[in-house]
């Protein structure tokens, strides 16, 4: 989640009509950080047509100049001089990239980074329409795309013929390739299809350069910034790379991946188009294989295969893979926490701070963790249960607020209340506390029952757990509710003042002959 409110952004959305509420929810921000931007804009006078050709850099420094980390000037490179001598022999961009250092020093300004000194002159190349007839530079770029055709497997159990999408990756200097099956062209998949393909690569280019799909760019206008889903351009930051989608319509900036689906088509899927797959780890067996020999078999025209160029020549370019790979997250925003500090995600409880009990929270949900946020800061993170467990805790114990912070409910005022209602109802209460590990973990399930009262009465709910405990060893709200609702509480109170009736004095309770087969004459 990004740290700066995106100012520009949510102008340009205002300018669309859109309310403050729907920008929040549409891309997941604070309504907080939305106001604010309306209400400087209106302070200020400023609308989104008087910002649009500024970067959303200067657009937040006008917003917000005290919480701007002052942006350094770069010194401009001579992108006219660049292309000329890209031409000579020997020469590359790394190596203006230094002598360009040079001269920032010598002059003492801030010179660019490599990858920005990389995205200018592309930037260059494509505004002036040059056409750049140089050969590629290894371990600059990874071209990627969805290929057009498809493969199929079919399902035993049921006969149905599915049909798997290919996502395809290229170094274009050594055509080394990537291909994956997949079930769908959904955003989580094609983010993890770029962490298996670096993987394979066990390197990261420079730049990844992709399609104007919608799950890779939001926005793309012929001036003014390109604007990422933000999960792949968090992707992109974890690996270091630069996210470059082509220009809209220009496969010419695209080249080799387009150039490598159609050899994809013919080398794999024409290769593969008699064999029947039981499943869909058959089918990525098989297109492991069949890729395994593309990127082997010799070029007809270059000497060597993709491989040995690959491995000999590129592999050493490619910066190292992180640490630890990145985590495909979902976001889930708005949820409550609780009088018990937890929020409650997929049937689980997970703590936060104290402090912001009551708050509301977004919270990014990983393969392994689930991290919680607050005004787009993280407060905490759990190891997230697995799916197949529900109804379990994740505490930490310094969320849990002491003696010296209570809440406005706590075990003391929870089971008073209990028993104010009558002694089943209080024991259901000491039940539910004595089967937790803090007590704070059973505020709201003993909440949730007392409520009950609220809606069938306190008689029909102390009714209803001294059924409960007869049939429960600690009742819980979905118990409760469930003999309320079948009205077997009164039932049960029926029997139980049946039984309670006394007899006339001096006799027994006689049973009628129908009770032993007989009939009544």
């Amino acid at each position: 989640m990004a740290t700066k409110i995106k100012v520009k952004l949510i102008l340009e959305l205002r300018a669309s009509l859109m309310s403050r509420n729907a920008i929040a929810q549409l891309r997941g921000m604070s309504r907080n950080s939305v106001t604010s931007v309306f209400r400087i804009a209106d302070q200020m006078g400023i609308a989104y047509s008087d910002v649009k050709d500024k970067s959303p850099d200067e657009v937040y420094k006008l917003f917000f100049p005290d919480k701007h980390a002052v942006e350094s000037l770069y010194q401009a490179p001579d992108y006219e001089y660049v292309h000329s001598e890209l031409k000579k022999v020997g020469v590359t961009l790394k190596l203006l990239w230094k002598e360009y250092l040079d001269t920032c020093s010598a002059v003492v300004t801030m010179p660019m980074g490599y990858t920005k000194y990389c995205r200018g002159y592309q930037d260059h190349t494509v505004s002036n329409k040059l056409t750049n007839h140089l050969e590629h530079r290894p371990g600059v770029k990874a071209e990627v795309d969805w290929s057009g055709p498809t493969m199929s497997y079919t399902d035993m159990q049921t006969g149905e013929v599915i049909t798997a999408y290919l996502f395809v990756g290229t170094l274009p200097y050594s055509q080394y390739s990537y291909v994956e099956p997949c079930l769908d062209m959904k955003q989580n998949t094609w983010l993890r299809c770029h962490v298996h393909m670096y993987e394979y690569f066990n390197g990261v280019p420079i730049r990844t350069v992709c399609d104007n799909l919608k799950t890779a760019v939001i926005k793309h206008p012929k001036e003014g910034d390109i604007i990422l889903n933000d999960e792949y351009e968090a992707l992109a930051q974890h690996y270091v790379t630069a996210v470059m989608p082509t220009g809209v319509r220009k496969p010419k900036q695209k080249s080799s991946v387009e150039g490598t689906v159609g050899k994809i088509a013919t080398a794999i899927i024409a290769r593969l188009r008699n064999r029947r797959f039981a499943s869909f780890n058959e089918l990525k067996l098989g297109v492991s294989d069949a890729l395994d020999d593309f990127n082997k078999a010799p070029f007809q025209i270059r000497e060597g295969s993709r491989f040995e160029i690959f491995d000999g020549e590129e592999r050493q370019y490619l910066h190292s893979l992180p640490e630890i790979p990145y985590e495909i997250a979902d976001w889930f925003y708005q949820r409550s926490i609780g009088l018990d500090s937890h929020i409650v995600l997929a049937k689980n409880r997970y703590s936060c701070p104290h402090q912001y009990m009551g708050k509301k929270v977004d919270v990014r949900v990983s393969e392994n963790f689930v991290e919680i946020y607050y005004m787009d800061q993280r407060i905490t993170t759990h190891k997230k249960f697995p799916g197949y467990l529900t109804n379990r805790y994740s505490t930490h114990e310094e969320d849990m607020p002491d003696h010296f912070n209570k809440p406005e409910w706590d075990d003391t005022r929870i089971v008073h209340w209990a028993y104010s209602i009558g002694k089943h109802t209080g024991e259901v209460i000491e039940r539910i506390f004595s089967n937790v590990k803090i007590k704070e973990q059973g505020y709201n399930p003993s909440l949730s029952v007392l409520r009950l009262s609220k809606t069938y009465s306190e008689a029909r709910l102390e009714t209803a757990c001294e059924l409960a405990l007869t049939k429960v060893n600690v009742p819980r709200y979905h118990h409760l509710k469930t003999i309320l609702a079948s009205n077997q509480d009164q039932v049960f109170l029926g029997n139980k003042q049946k039984q309670s009736t006394p007899t006339r004095d001096g006799e027994g309770y006689v049973r009628g002959p129908e009770y032993y087969g007989g009939k009544i004459r």
